[in-house]
């Protein structure tokens, strides 16, 4: 079959909807937010095409997978096994890693025990290591009956207890000892000299003339001697005294440091041998930092120090009675205490070693604390701090002492991970190894090189492979496991992607669009739900969803060629690809006066940038994905001034000065982080209107007469809601090998609430009705109620009136979930000093949605706000009144290639944001 047919989808929004999609084809999924489209691609096609796949398995493996229910459609034919990759899937693992995740980390460390040659820490000297037979050949090389004692170092350890060392020898038949340069008989040997470690202890394993006869026993002797030491042994010719040492295992010929065979584990921060012992394999220790902290206001007493005193009683007692011999008030003002007093508090005194000062106190606690007690107990006095033994790299010594050879230069293990993969892949290729090593090599980097290759190609090389997951976009995860999936090698499937193109710098998405067609070309079906332009226009087949959100959505306005697509008067996709420039709006009225100035920002690749926002205006933060702009405006800007503005604790990355907060009273970031952890975090409890709702119910008639508080209409306390799903609506019932249903409450039919409380009514509607409403619905019930209505307002204004007030937040996307935020302050009492900072706020909008925005950010800057967006859409920069050009990307960025406005950026022959700007202001 060459289509896939569906008919009769009805999940979620979805209107019965019917739809062909060529088989081995790009297909893209288009429309506005909430039009139904992931309700076609992810929770119809996906759901069932792996529901199809995973119910050919036997019973017992089924019942430890997570298969979905059926969704809700009649038929679909011309299916394939599905893979799902979304923006959702991220570990929150904080150690798993972009090398992790993509198991490069794997054969990195499987090329490092196995080709890597490893050094001694302190001399920074190969360490050698001699198999026992090639000993034995060396030792056979010299002349014929020369007369060798063979010896086995004592480990330090052992000769703990030296008296039983002895009897133990003497038991196992050894019957010399040399300690120092005496050789002695065991049983005459003194127990006090074996345990002096400044004297050398071998046990004499062997003597014996070297002759070719001999070599039997010679190898025995050898194997011996070095299972006794753990792999070290000595020859010395009994005639001269010359002495020659050899070891089993790595060892530094000029000292005792030595390592046993090199494993994989032994390059991992989870195992004990690979660990660094001093911060346990996470690059930090916590450190007190106080001085951000404190209310120089307050007196120690009244708790000028947060968190610390009252919870730590018997500290505070200590401080006391310092205080009182070195007469020091705690009960003044801690901005009054002298420079000399403030330093005798915090770091207390030699001359009263009693008392070692409020940091040492602090610190002494924590390390009696679990991480969890300590995060709850003293949390705002600790901050981590680079671990100074392994500087954040995690590893023991002998692990970060591993290197390997390109170029005449070393690289260790930690300082490849440190390495932009486009820097990576090339170095790996030109390792310099020998025949026998290259041999095993060229097994173990074929599947590191193509991983590295198939990141390139989806516009990942700026990434390092120490990269925590957690703080990658959902665009960056999702390219990620899109690489892991061309490396793959798979055919036949059916893969649904959701918004690939997130994040991605126009200039990136082209190798992009490339990986998309490398895996249809393989014999796929790629199935991408989208919003970027070139995406939709490079699309084999596309389906234009809508006509509007939410409720009225659900249908397919369009589908064929981008041809069709561009001629059919109902979809609004082609309206907009016809007239790109109606999604741009400028203000050309606004002039640039007032600055806020960064000057020196040096955190992560900044290279001592200095850069200028005017206020009042709207700035756009452009660039190549790795160019700076995140350590820049997130990293570097909104640390700085929430800790000038708000005494805020996070630390700002490297800067000289921020300078013209004079002209800000506040400042908003704005991110694309989930509102809530539950599922029971909605818009109504996010916006704060739910409160208010629950009291215009608690004042109808019928609930005054019952005696209902506001309370009683929420369903995540007893009294109101549904006891038996404890207010979630649904049950969830486990069917072992079958998947988990999540069914509606039978008692409360899905409403959350009990039957008594349904019973109040408030312009004809329970509290269960009024929560399934949608905002624009909402709006007209609650007119007259001004606070509400006014955030009801702000969600309407941001292109959010299809949400349900009831909607559990973990369904919304992370552009939904940003609109959300940014309506939350539009509500509040503007003062027209604030500071807007916003992240990539187009994500997951359609064109007509990003007019919408483009307008309302004109909107809050006409009130006298200043805005500053990170964007990639060439709509919203051409939009911009300023425009700071970052580049050109990873180790090379961190520079800002030009700024001023946008027709300032597309006449710069350095910028690449510029060639694509050209297009929008021409």
């Amino acid at each position: 079959m060459e289509k896939i047919i569906i008919r009769g989808a009805k999940t979620h929004n979805l209107k019965n909807v019917n739809a062909e999609l060529p088989r081995n084809r790009l297909v893209v999924i288009t429309g506005p937010s909430g039009s139904g489209k992931s309700s076609l691609a992810f929770d119809t096609l996906y759901a069932e095409g792996q529901r199809r796949y995973l119910e050919g398995l036997s019973p017992y493996a089924r019942q430890f997978l997570n298969i979905r229910n059926k969704p809700d459609v009649d038929s679909i034919e011309g299916l394939s096994p599905a893979i799902a990759i979304d923006q959702k899937n991220r570990s929150d693992n904080p150690r798993s890693t972009v090398g992790s995740s993509t198991e490069i980390l794997d054969y990195l460390r499987l090329l490092y025990s196995r080709v890597g040659t490893p050094y001694c820490p302190d001399h920074h000297l190969p360490l050698e290591a001699t198999p026992v037979s090639v000993i034995a050949e060396r030792l056979l090389a010299w002349p014929e009956e020369t007369p060798v004692i063979l010896l086995s170092p004592i480990p330090a350890d052992r000769r703990a207890n030296p008296k039983q060392l002895l009897a133990d020898l003497a038991r196992q038949g050894f019957l010399r000892v040399r300690i120092g340069s005496d050789i002695v008989e065991t049983e005459e040997a003194s127990p006090d000299a074996l345990a002096d470690l400044s004297l050398r202890a071998d046990i004499v394993v062997d003597r014996l003339k070297l002759r070719k006869s001999s070599r039997g026993r010679l190898t025995e002797s050898l194997d011996l001697a070095s299972r006794l030491s753990g792999g070290r042994v000595s020859a010395m010719n009994h005639r001269t005294r010359e002495e020659t040492a050899f070891s089993t295992n790595f060892s530094c010929p000029l000292c005792d440091f030595s390592l046993k065979k090199l494993e994989p584990g032994l390059f991992s921060p989870q195992t004990a041998r690979g660990r660094c012992p001093t911060c346990g394999g996470t690059g930090t220790v916590p450190a007190v930092s106080i001085e951000s902290i404190i209310h120089p206001e307050l007196s120690l007493r009244a708790g000028a120090i947060p968190n610390w005193g009252e919870n730590s009683p018997k500290h505070f007692a200590l401080l006391e009675a310092a205080a009182n011999r070195a007469s020091v008030s705690l009960d003044t003002p801690w901005e009054e205490l002298s420079g000399k007093d403030r330093q005798f508090m915090l770091q207390g005194d030699p001359d009263q070693p009693e008392f070692p000062g409020i940091e040492s106190l602090i610190t002494e606690e924590a390390e009696t604390l679990s991480k969890a007690d300590r995060e709850k107990l003293l949390g705002p006095l600790l901050k981590e701090k680079t671990c100074p033994d392994c500087k954040g790299e995690k590893l023991s010594r002998e692990a970060r002492n591993v290197f390997l050879t390109s170029e005449g230069k070393l690289f260790s293990y930690p300082s490849l991970l440190r390495m932009p993969i486009s820097e990576l892949e090339p170095l790996l290729g030109s390792l310099e190894l020998g025949e026998t090593a290259r041999a095993v090599a060229d097994r173990i980097l074929p599947p590191i090189l193509d991983r590295l290759r198939y990141l390139n190609s989806v516009g990942l090389a700026y990434l390092t492979l120490d990269r925590p997951v957690t703080t990658l976009s959902g665009g960056e995860s999702q390219r990620i496991r899109l690489a892991c999936e061309l490396s793959s090698g798979l055919s036949g499937v059916m893969y649904v992607l959701d918004e690939p193109s997130t994040g991605l710098h126009p200039a990136d998405n082209e190798k992009l669009l490339d990986s998309l067609k490398r895996l249809r070309d393989a014999g796929n079906s790629v199935i991408v739900v989208e919003h970027d332009e070139d995406t939709i226009r490079s699309a084999d087949y596309l389906i234009d969803m809508g006509p509007g959100s939410g409720e009225s959505g659900g249908e397919v306005i369009a589908s064929g060629s981008l041809k069709e697509i561009l001629k059919d008067p109902k979809s609004v996709t082609g309206t907009y690809l016809s007239h790109p420039e109606t999604t741009v709006q400028r203000n050309r009225s606004r002039r640039i006066g007032k600055k806020l100035l960064i000057k020196g920002a040096r955190g992560h690749n900044l290279k001592n940038v200095s850069a200028s926002i005017p206020v009042g205006c709207l700035t756009v933060v452009s660039g190549v994905s790795g160019s700076g702009k995140s350590s820049l405006i997130n990293g570097t800007l909104y640390p700085a001034l929430a800790a000038k503005l708000y005494r805020a604790s996070a630390s700002p990355l490297p800067v000289d000065a921020i300078e013209g907060l004079e002209h800000l009273d506040k400042v908003i970031c704005i991110d694309q982080q989930p509102l809530g952890r539950t599922s029971r975090s909605n818009p109504a409890t996010y916006m704060g209107i739910f409160q208010g709702i629950r009291e215009i119910f608690a004042g109808t008639a019928l609930a005054l007469e019952r005696g209902y508080g506001a309370d009683r209409f929420s369903f995540n306390v007893k009294g109101g809601r549904c006891e038996a799903c404890q207010g979630e609506g649904i049950l969830k019932i486990g069917l072992q090998f079958l998947p988990d249903m999540q069914v509606p409450c039978d008692v409360c039919g899905g409403t959350r609430y009990n039957q008594e409380t349904l019973e109040v009514r408030y312009q004809g509607k329970n509290i269960a009705e009024i929560l399934d409403l949608s905002v624009d619905q909402a709006i007209p019930v609650f007119a007259n109620h001004p606070a509400i209505l006014r955030k009801l307002e702000a969600l309407e204004a941001v292109g959010l009136g299809y949400i349900r007030l009831g909607q559990s937040s973990q369904t919304f996307s992370g552009g939904e979930a940003q609109r959300v935020k940014i309506a939350v302050e539009l509500a509040k009492t503007d003062t027209g000093r604030t500071l807007y900072l916003l992240d990539e706020p187009t994500s997951g909008l359609h064109f007509r949605e990003i007019s919408q925005l483009i307008a309302l950010l004109q909107k809050i800057c006409d009130a006298g706000n200043t805005v500053v967006v990170i964007e990639h859409d060439m709509n919203v920069v051409a939009s911009a009144d300023w425009v700071i050009d970052m580049g050109p990307g990873g180790e090379d960025g961190g520079r800002i290639l030009c700024e001023g406005t946008p027709e300032d950026i597309a006449a710069c022959p350095e910028s690449v944001t510029g060639r694509f700007l050209q297009k929008k202001i021409a």
